[in-house]
């Protein structure tokens, strides 16, 4: 290896370090409000900067390198999500799961999190990129590798039915619920 080959590795080493000390947060964020899950969140931005680094020059060279990993990370939780409905489907299908069919209790002060993973992946891969990271259209459009009209259409979808869900939610004060307070 050549001094020369020796300071461009070093040069793309540090770069990566700072790409990753700036985005590692927003990356484990956005892999969470997709999934729902925090360990798996930090797994999935784990290897998400492992991918960014296989393909560093790519990255470097990309007109966002931060929406290249989001869109490394979004198909590596829509990976995650289908081997979880797979699994699921399985152990269902083995009898070793039982379907409770009855809503869900819904708690008293429901956390936006969990509204979210009410929506359709598409819809809240586009709502948690528009409104959580404030990313835009164009660059969503990129990240999922759909279109722009998509993402518009996705996330309008995606805010109503959220907001629709969380204003069918009763209201709860001090254990009671607003119906129960008026009857």
């Amino acid at each position: 290896m050549t001094g020369k080959e020796r300071v461009t590795d070093l040069d793309d080493e540090r770069a990566f370090r700072r790409f990753f000390e700036q985005h590692h947060a927003d990356l484990s964020r956005l892999a969470y409000l997709v999934t729902g899950e925090s360990g798996v969140a930090d797994d999935l931005a784990a290897d998400a900067f492992v991918e960014v680094w296989r393909h560093w020059e790519r990255v470097q060279a990309a007109d966002s390198p931060i929406a290249y990993a989001r869109g490394i990370l979004a198909n590596l939780a829509r990976q995650w999500i289908k081997r979880q409905s797979r699994e699921r489907l399985g152990l269902l299908g083995l009898g070793l799961l039982r379907r409770d069919r009855a809503e869900p209790d819904t708690p008293a002060v429901l956390d936006v999190r969990a509204a979210l993973r009410h929506l359709p992946l598409r819809r809240r891969e586009c709502v948690v990129l528009r409104y959580a990271f404030d990313v835009p259209e164009r660059e969503v459009a990129e990240i999922l590798g759909i279109s722009v009209g998509a993402v518009k259409s996705l996330t309008s979808r995606g805010a109503a039915q959220l907001s629709q869900y969380l204003k069918d939610l009763p209201v709860t004060t001090g254990g009671l619920s607003a119906s129960a307070r008026r009857a």
